[in-house]
């Protein structure tokens, strides 16, 4: 498959002159990195700069009426600017905030000279018509417009938006296409979290560069799944947030990064679960570390019990590398340059607390929330199957299956019933590790091949082991429509790894 580019002559030319005058040099000059993206042109990010959250477009009087333009631009970094795909000129782009029961009216402008879309990951909203339907196509040059109706009884979380034209979603994606979508309730009017500083955290990994040669990546790449450069946290590495002993932080954490997994882990203070992908959870749960396959998000509450630093960090994950049966695994994952076996530990994001007036941090409890998932027995079965095989059109000759095929926008892979549960195995019979994600209808998470306890509240996307499986209930109660199931590893998604599911 050939190395994709999503900018165009007349955007490389319009961005690179910006560069020269923000930079003081041609962003096609300097010595290039080795992927096309004049990586030593840019000032370094430089950690320590403070916490910075994306600008926040919240609904008035039920409804929310804005316009996303996605075009390349040069945004900040450090001392200097680095080439990113944005939305309104920001990466990530800017957070969504709405109300359960609101009518939402998008306008997608597309100011690339590829084809893109978008994706509103974890809203149970329709998947027809002008909604989150993935199977439009918006042109270079042209709009479109979304109509999202977000029903009356929506749980309340933290979800996102990105692009979902099939074989461009990674690079679109690790160019910085991406933006959170919050949905408020009454429940964050509760004590435990009105009395917190919220924050929305969105976790990205680009290349750092001067033009869109960032976005060539080998196939080696594609198929181990692209990684960048850097672990950003709102574009920025590193930041800093300075808070107070005494006070409570609400994360709203969401890993944008199309294949890199974040294992969460922070020294000092305690992290409490609160909520999942697809919603809050009934009562707050302790935790050590947080995995977070891409694609998932977290809400985290982080009572300041002491003055200090405390580091944020994303811990080393193994997440395998490509093969079949093992056949393959153990020798390729250094081959063509590819990223590796192993996500590196990296910095997220330094807490630093001072002496405060607070006699004591919130301490989170219960939640009144709707109940956690209803397990029903008695339900239909199903098999998918996540594999790795030769074939496919690729010049390596590996190809990224469901249920032995490759994606096909004309076919229709499973039929499902409305007004049905269904109980689903997902098997993955390959070396790495695949984020399963299911758009529109959520999911519980009923067991694991690992034995691990499973991820608490309704979710959308579950991490399938190499080698393993998990057993989720989905529930078809409403929403008929055509929508897609797929790896959420993004280079996996746009060489296959994706079926169609029509519910009736």
């Amino acid at each position: 498959m050939p190395r994709v580019a999503v900018t165009s002559r007349r955007d490389f030319l319009r961005v690179s002159a910006v560069g020269v005058i923000g930079l003081g040099v041609a962003s096609a000059a300097g010595c290039s990195d080795g992927r096309g993206g004049s990586s030593d042109a840019v000032p370094d990010g430089g950690p320590g700069r403070p916490f910075m959250q994306p600008t926040v477009l919240a609904s008035s009087g039920g409804t929310l009426d804005v316009t996303l333009t996605a075009a390349a631009a040069l945004v900040p970094w450090g001392s200097g600017r680095r080439w990113a795909l944005t939305y309104n000129g920001t990466a990530p782009g800017p957070t969504l905030q709405v109300r359960p029961g609101d009518r939402v009216r998008l306008t997608l402008v597309n100011d690339l000279d590829d084809p893109t879309n978008l994706h509103t990951h974890g809203l149970h909203v329709s998947p027809n018509g002008a909604s989150d339907n993935v199977f439009v196509m918006v042109g270079p040059g042209e709009r479109h417009t979304y109509e999202y109706e977000i029903p009356a009884d929506h749980r309340s979380g933290t979800f996102w938006y990105h692009p979902h034209h099939h074989e461009l979603v990674a690079p679109q994606v690790h160019g910085g296409l991406a933006g959170a979508i919050v949905v408020r309730d009454a429940v964050d009017d509760e004590p435990a979290l009105r009395g917190a500083t919220e924050r929305v955290i969105v976790i990205s990994d680009p290349r750092v560069g001067s033009d869109a040669g960032i976005l060539d990546v080998s196939h080696m790449e594609q198929m181990q799944g692209r990684e960048g450069d850097v672990v950003t946290v709102n574009g920025r590495r590193n930041p800093v947030i300075a808070t107070t002993a005494g006070s409570t932080e609400h994360w709203r954490i969401l890993n944008a990064s199309p294949s890199r997994y974040h294992r969460l882990h922070l020294d000092g203070p305690a992290m409490y679960l609160v909520a999942t992908d697809g919603g809050r959870l009934a009562r707050a749960e302790r935790a050590d570390d947080v995995l977070l396959a891409p694609g998932e998000r977290v809400e985290l509450l982080v009572p300041i019990d002491r003055v200090g630093r405390s580091a944020f960090t994303s811990r080393a994950y193994d997440r395998g590398t490509p093969g079949m049966g093992g056949g393959m695994g153990g020798g390729m994952g250094g081959m063509g340059g590819g990223s590796g076996s192993s996500t590196d530990a990296a910095p997220l994001l330094t807490l630093e607390a001072g002496e405060g007036t607070g006699t004591d941090a919130v301490r989170p409890g219960s939640l009144s929330v709707a109940p956690p998932p209803a397990i029903s027995d008695g339900t239909s079965e199903r098999d998918v199957v996540l594999s790795m095989g030769m074939g496919g059109g690729m010049g390596s000759g590996m190809s990224f299956e469901i249920d032995g095929s490759t994606f096909d926008p004309t076919r229709t892979d499973i039929e499902a019933r409305l007004g049905t549960v269904e109980t689903w195995r997902i098997s993955n019979t390959s070396t790495m590790d695949h984020p399963f994600h299911l758009h529109v209808w959520p999911f519980a998470v009923l067991a694991a091949s690992d034995g691990a306890r499973p991820a608490p509240g309704w979710k959308d996307t579950v991490n399938v082991p190499a080698g393993g499986w998990v057993r989720v209930q989905v529930h078809f109660t409403d929403l008929a429509g055509r929508a897609v199931y797929h790896c959420h590893i993004l280079d996996h998604e746009d060489l296959g790894m994706m079926g169609v599911i029509d519910v009736r």
